[in-house]
């Protein structure tokens, strides 16, 4: 059009020559999200769609270009241009950590995880590794290959690990399982080199852990050829097969691994019939964690590709080793690198609570067993979408959305505001790192804070924070972390927090020539916490599996959790300027239930105090026995007029509505008389049975506040003139009573003359009480 031409011309005398675009795409209206605001993400799809690149900006700096190359590696994309938003290309909070690897690797400069997230752009973040690199601020402690003369030291993750495992032994808490489907013709020699050459390659998988002295080490031993058990299961009928599967499942995941003996790999091979086999993978966490698995499906793709061909291995040898990071590590986190590490966790965690009381279905066991259970829930695509776009305009991810909600759900069923989550990272921070098979896995303290009730903006605005500060100081080991602060040492329960939060995205369709990999679920019937929220991003939307303690909760209730976390996250994106107190939490068939059960309005005069009610009775009926004890009796009418003359004497001495009366008699027709006095002048009475322990009587005077005590003696009848009955607020206090304190002190339970008046004239109604009962 001639007025994009006159503009063109306009910018190419005012602009550089690369930021000069070369055609112009007419919009009718700017798109805008549900808020109103610019849809960001449409915009970035118009230009290509359009049929050109005009939306691209190619880099002009060598920062820029370097840095467009580990974008377009990192999220699988073929042209990044200066302007792209690293998280509308489909970053997130894992991939910005391996950003900052990469970052570090090729530029030599530290850039802070947070800085990602404000300079989310290749310009941005060009600018912010230039200031890096003028102020100087050069990353000098690389991961070297030590010597392998002597003993190694284990990492502090692995040295928890064994400690563990001496604790307990023979326990398989920490096998980690993986079954794998193979879909058409397995070359079965091709495949057991395979993972002969991964063991090969991967000094972690035949390492042995012994004792020399205050410390264990590690011993890496020579490689053999790998053992591949091989199982035929064809000849099994199908309806029988499922069960022997499953049964060889829960049997592999049991059994244990001997560390000192090297070996932390165990593989089967069983032949399911013609072109499909079953593939068990056994792995000791002390030697491997969730990355390393997709290293080593990575690996086995490659190897059986070329070994089946009669290829040698197309893969380098790895440059450093697992022991050389644990050796590292040991270096890396001493003198002010470690204080300035444990110092941050300190304040972070300063007055946390010891734990999160979730209601539970039974009674906490003294110690842990682990019994674990899972059920699985998916939540759709549309809410998927809602939670991304949600964290997009807030200038978060979408775990860090998650989070939120999960704090959310947690602190509505605890009714604490302080929440404490654990997270696994990846904690591959160092480019050398992210192609080895290794324990790096480490867990950070998540701690938000809900105090306030915040709206779910500005809650994400507290996680987005919290959970940066985290991220930058994820290499402190959690093991360490627990050493510094010494939480009381409870078996009950995990440390610092009993919940645990991970995403992932959806595993990695691995094909090898001529076969398929599925991977397939495996129930290890273990839980290492309370509860496990695994969030995993699939093509349909949302997949929760929500893994639990048998202990303590049942399956009904953990799916009923599930569920309540469903309505909480559809609520914030639907309305996220809500407070979390007004955020649903039930189901509309729980709604409904509720309204049920609770549909009991009645028709009772609620207006009326509990002293009315008895003077209505008096007049009905002076002359009828009103209380009666070991063979004496009082009427109705001589019930009323001796409460009368004690209330008088009471009135003389302040008691009116409110004031709290302390009475202390034995069982008596003296202690009914003295309960409706005070309850005739408006006073609250607070029962104090004369045979508790002195110091039981004492709490319970200091903590009622009561204005005097009335005993056995003051009870007794006397001269003196009636007051009329004073008339009550019917929220006015009425009594308070206290419970046995078999659970701590005791507590005061007050009630109103509404409360106990409600409650009275339902049980008339319900159970017809008379004279007779």
């Amino acid at each position: 059009a001639p007025e994009a031409a006159e503009l063109r011309r306009h910018l190419a005398a005012t602009l550089p020559d690369y930021m000069v675009p070369s055609a112009f795409v007419v919009l009718p209206e700017m798109p805008l999200s549900p808020n109103g605001k610019v849809d960001r993400k449409v915009l970035a799809r118009i230009a290509p769609e359009a049929g050109g690149t005009e939306g691209y900006l190619a880099p002009c700096t060598p920062v820029e270009e370097l840095l467009a190359g580990i974008w377009g590696e990192l999220l699988g994309v073929d042209q990044v241009g200066v302007e792209d938003n690293f998280f509308l290309l489909g970053g997130h909070s894992l991939l910005a950590t391996q950003l900052v690897s990469r970052i570090r690797g090729v530029f030599g400069v530290e850039v802070a995880l947070r800085k990602v997230f404000e300079a989310p752009t290749v310009a941005g973040l060009a600018l912010v590794i230039d200031d890096l690199r003028g102020a100087g601020r050069i990353q000098v402690d690389p991961i070297r290959p030590v010597p392998r003369t002597g003993d190694l030291p284990l990492s502090y993750g692995q040295e928890r690990l064994w400690f563990l495992d001496r604790f307990e032994p023979g326990s398989s808490l920490y096998n980690m399982p993986a079954a794998v489907r193979l879909t058409g013709e397995l070359d079965i020699r091709a495949f057991a080199a395979a993972l002969g050459e991964i063991v090969r390659r991967h000094e972690s998988l035949r390492t042995a852990f012994a004792e020399t002295g205050e410390r264990p080490v590690q011993r890496i031993l020579p490689w053999e050829p790998f053992p591949l058990s091989m199982l035929d299961l064809a000849g099994l009928p199908e309806p029988g097969r499922k069960e022997v599967i499953r049964r060889l499942l829960r049997d592999e995941v049991a059994l244990p691994f001997d560390l000192g003996a090297g070996l932390l790999l165990r593989a089967t091979l069983g032949c399911l019939g013609s072109g499909e086999h079953l593939v068990v993978l056994t792995f000791h966490h002390i030697a491997s964690d969730g990355w390393s698995v997709g290293v080593f499906l990575r690996e086995l793709s490659e190897l059986y590709a070329a070994f089946a061909a009669g290829r040698p291995s197309p893969l380098p040898d790895l440059a450093v080793q697992y022991a050389d990071f644990a050796a590292w590590q040991r270096e890396y986190l001493m003198g002010e690198g470690l204080e300035g590490q444990l110092a941050w966790w300190r304040e972070r965690l300063a007055g946390a609570p010891a734990a999160l009381d979730l209601p539970t279905d039974r009674p906490r066991p003294p110690v842990q067993r682990h019994q674990g259970g899972h059920v699985t829930v998916r939540y759709s695509g549309e809410l998927a979408g809602a939670l991304a776009t949600l964290a997009r305009e807030e200038g978060a991810t979408l775990f860090m959305t998650l989070l939120a909600g999960v704090s959310t759900l947690l602190h509505r069923l605890s009714g604490q505001d302080d929440v404490l989550l654990g997270s696994p990272v990846a904690n591959r921070t160092r480019v050398e790192t992210e192609g080895l098979i290794g324990f790096f896995v480490n867990t950070v303290v998540l701690r938000s804070d809900l105090s306030g009730s915040p709206t779910l903006r500005k809650l994400l605005g507290r996680t987005r924070e919290m959970a940066l500060a985290a991220y930058a100081h994820q290499e402190l080991p959690f093991e360490r972390l627990v050493e510094e602060l010494q939480p009381v040492r409870d078996l009950s329960r995990s440390p610092l927090f009993q919940v645990l939060l991970v995403l992932q995205t959806a595993p990695t369709v691995l094909e090898l020539p001529g076969l398929r990999l599925d991977l397939l679920e495996v129930e290890s019937g273990i839980a290492k916490f309370d509860l496990t929220f695994s969030l995993t991003e699939t093509a349909g939307g949302l997949e929760l599996s929500l893994e639990y303690d048998r202990d303590l909760f049942d399956a009904a209730t953990v799916r009923r959790m599930s569920e309540h976390l469903r309505t909480l996250l559809e609520g914030l994106t639907g309305n996220p300027d809500l407070r979390l107190s007004e955020l649903p939490l039930l189901t509309e068939a729980e709604r409904i239930q509720l309204l049920e059960w609770n549909a009991t309005a009645a028709d009772y005069d609620l207006e009326a105090s509990l002293h009315e009610l008895i003077a209505r009775q008096v007049e009905r009926t002076p002359e009828a026995v009103a209380v009666c004890f070991e063979g004496a009796e009082l009427a109705y009418g001589e019930l009323w007029a001796r409460a009368g003359r004690l209330a008088g004497r009471l009135r003389g001495q302040g008691v009116g509505p409110e004031v709290r009366v302390g009475i202390s008699a034995e069982r008596s027709l003296e202690l009914v008389v003295g309960l409706l006095a005070i309850l005739r002048i408006g006073g609250a009475y607070v029962p104090v049975d004369p045979g508790y322990p002195q110091e039981r009587i004492a709490y319970l005077l200091e903590d009622s506040q009561v204005a005097l005590l009335l005993d056995a003696e003051g009870l007794a009848d006397g001269p003196g003139e009636a007051v009329a009955p004073v008339a009550v607020d019917p929220d006015n206090l009425a009594y308070v009573i206290y419970t046995s304190g078999s659970t701590g002190k005791p507590k005061g339970a007050m009630n109103t003359h509404r409360g106990i008046v409600n409650r009275l004239l339902w049980m008339q109604e319900r159970y017809g009480l008379t004279a007779d009962d």
